[in-house]
């Protein structure tokens, strides 16, 4: 569906923005709360170090920002439209946002380092 070399496909399968091949997280499943936000210090395949700077990843939170307004927006589009009261709608945002916390703040981060790291076909150049 998605061909490597694409930014989504590093986003959407927890790879390295460089090769593509090593994995960017600990752990997949962004519902293992111990290890939810724990990610490897280099790539395994071509060495690129993650943290690219201290205090690199802050700026994600513009990017969760972001995906948790657009899933707030969507959560009252589809209550409204099953003709809900407001609020019955917001109780129904918070639970969307807290449900939905862990996988936004691990594709945050993948979206914000895909944002400066380019994908290289051959990474040791």
């Amino acid at each position: 569906m998605v061909k490597k070399g694409s930014k989504l496909y590093s986003i959407l399968n927890n790879k390295c923005p460089r090769c593509q091949e090593g994995d960017f997280f600990v752990t997949k499943n962004p519902f293992t709360l111990k290890k939810n936000l724990a990610i490897h210090e280099n790539c395994s395949a071509c060495g690129l170090k993650y943290m690219i700077e201290p205090s690199f990843f802050y700026g994600a939170m513009y990017v969760s920002y972001g995906i948790t307004v657009a899933l707030s927006i969507l959560t009252f589009m589809i209550l409204y439209l099953f003709g809900l009261e407001l609020l019955p709608i917001f109780i129904g945002i918070i639970v969307t946002l807290i449900v939905f916390t862990p996988l936004t703040l691990k594709l945050s981060r993948l979206i914000y380092i895909n944002i400066f790291v380019h994908y290289k076909k051959d990474p040791t150049q």
